[in-house]
């Protein structure tokens, strides 16, 4: 089994040098790094699996993205969005001196990923979009801001569990140790009570919301998309309903044209701790 190594890097924002925490496994001489990124409200600790299986051919590295799991806070909510998470994942990557660098973002790391991997001279080689694209659907949305930076607090870590696993249906069918390991991951206790590990001001940016406002995000997401010049392959969940089979199949005559499979019996987002969606990245990758 292979030990995670856990890290930092510091990074730059408008307001100072902060901390980004980031887990590594695999050979640290590997020149071959696949860089994975969580969604909204995860953490590093969600490639655990994967990097177990990936680990032994390539170096994996996944990070907590800023005001999420060992990383810093931010003391300004605003800049809690993809331009400031690409500012962080720059600094992270000259760190790791990667001779070939691939990218893996479920959702919010998908949108991260496009936005780097559409930068001149960025360095990504392949990239994958974990039931994520340009076009988001409004609801989906809404359902998440439903309870992201919504302060809750648990007695029990059973019943913060039952929490996590409550809001995380989506992820489809998963073995009860493979529940509460996606549980854990998210998971703080403090003061004797059980609390999500991350910053509850990432979740300002959805107060504002609306249907206009996503339209915006949407015309920047699609300009990024179309600038891409990497491998890109498409992951969608058969039930998503973050990334319709719509949005799927316009991304797939535009920009880098990308490869697409859709896992079944799954919603927003697979999880990649089963095999056969694990092998979805292997034979990608190699």
């Amino acid at each position: 089994m292979l030990t995670a190594r856990l890290h930092t890097v510091q990074w730059l924002s408008p307001h100072g040098l902060h901390k980004l925490a980031y887990r590594e496994w695999g050979d640290p001489d590997n020149p071959h790094v696949l860089l994975c990124v969580h969604g909204l409200t995860r953490s590093s600790a969600d490639f655990e699996t994967m990097a177990q299986d990936l680990g032994k051919d390539l170096r994996v590295v996944a990070a907590d993205m800023p005001g999420r799991g060992a990383s810093d806070w931010l003391s300004d909510a605003a800049l809690y969005g993809v331009p400031t998470y690409v500012n962080a994942c720059v600094a992270l990557v000259a760190r790791l001196n990667a001779g070939t660098l691939d990218w893996f973002g479920t959702s919010m790391g998908g949108l991260i990923g496009m936005a780097y991997t559409s930068l001149p001279n960025n360095p990504i080689r392949k990239l994958i979009l974990n039931d994520v694209g340009p076009s988001l659907n409004f609801s989906a949305l809404q359902r998440i801001g439903d309870y992201v930076g919504k302060p809750v607090e648990f007695q029990t870590l059973q019943e913060a569990r039952q929490y996590i696993r409550t809001i995380s249906q989506p992820f489809g069918p998963h073995t009860e140790s493979q529940w509460n390991e996606l549980c854990d991951s998210v998971l703080l206790e403090k003061n004797g009570h059980w609390q999500p590990h991350y910053d509850p001001a990432i979740g300002q940016a959805f107060q504002n919301l609306s249907e206009s406002t996503t339209l915006l995000h949407e015309t920047a997401l699609w300009a990024a998309f179309d600038a891409i010049k990497a491998d890109t392959l498409v992951v969608r969940g058969e039930h998503s309903d973050l990334l319709s089979k719509q949005t799927v199949a316009e991304m797939s005559q535009r920009g880098p044209k990308p490869r697409v499979i859709e896992v079944h019996g799954v919603g927003h987002a697979p999880t990649f701790m089963q095999n056969e969606q694990i092998n979805i990245v292997r034979d990608f990758l190699f």
